[in-house]
């Protein structure tokens, strides 16, 4: 077989990985290592070296701001939180991902 299918779910994932992220963050400012534990527990492993480029690349686009807050261990901590235009974004993801899901549910459950 010329396609492998962890290749194909690969790219599935980094599709929606973005998606995930913000709808963590939309919930409450998450610092970096509790967007990562969020992650996990939806059973969607990433790294650190993933997660800072695409945040970093959010926050330059306005979608993610970030608040520096005091540590009980160590130095200070950046949260990260949505901003209005972040907010707009992910409504728009969110129409995005209902009519994938839709034309997918639609395909698999269609009987020929």
């Amino acid at each position: 077989m010329a396609i492998n299918a962890e290749n194909v779910k690969s790219q599935m994932r980094k599709g929606y990985l973005e998606y995930c992220i913000l709808l963590i963050i939309a919930k409450k400012p998450m610092y970096v290592s509790d967007i990562i534990t969020e992650l996990k527990e939806a059973q969607l492993i990433v790294v650190e070296g993933t997660l800072y480029p695409l945040l970093s690349r959010l926050k330059s686009s306005g979608i993610l701001g970030y608040q520096w807050q005091e540590s009980l261990q160590g130095p200070p901590r950046k949260y990260y939180e949505l901003t209005d235009d972040g907010r707009q974004f992910l409504a728009e993801l969110e129409e995005g991902w209902e009519e994938i899901k839709n034309v997918v549910e639609l395909i698999k459950n269609k009987n020929i």
